[in-house]
C-alpha cells in the first residue's frame, strides 16, 4: 500500500501579516506554476519591506521583474502595511 506524503506548507516563520500575504500570493502561484516556477516569503523587515524567493523557473527567468511588480500591486492592495516587494 502506497504511504501518502504531506507536504509542509506551513510559513517558514511566525508573523502576523503573513495569512493575508499568503492568500495574496496563492492568487498569483497558479500562473508562475504554469511555467514550473513559485515564490516563498523570506522575511518581513520591520519597515515593512517583503522579501521574496523565486523558486523553479522563475529564477532564471527574464520576466521576473515584471512579475514582481504585479506580485508588489497585488499584496500592497491586500496588505496596505508593506511598504515594497523585493524578490531574489
Amino acid at each position: 500500500m502506497p504511504v501518502e506524503q504531506t507536504i509542509n506548507t506551513a510559513p517558514a516563520f511566525e508573523h502576523p501579516l503573513m495569512p493575508r500575504i499568503e492568500a495574496a500570493l496563492d492568487t498569483l502561484r497558479p500562473y508562475l506554476a504554469t511555467d514550473g516556477g513559485n515564490v516563498r516569503v523570506a522575511n518581513i523587515t520591520p519597515e515593512g519591506v517583503l522579501q521574496l524567493e523565486w523558486e523553479g523557473a522563475c529564477g532564471a527567468c527574464p520576466m521576473s521583474p515584471m512579475t514582481r511588480a504585479g506580485m508588489e500591486d497585488t499584496v500592497k492592495k491586500a496588505v496596505p502595511e508593506i511598504t515594497a516587494v523585493e524578490a531574489r
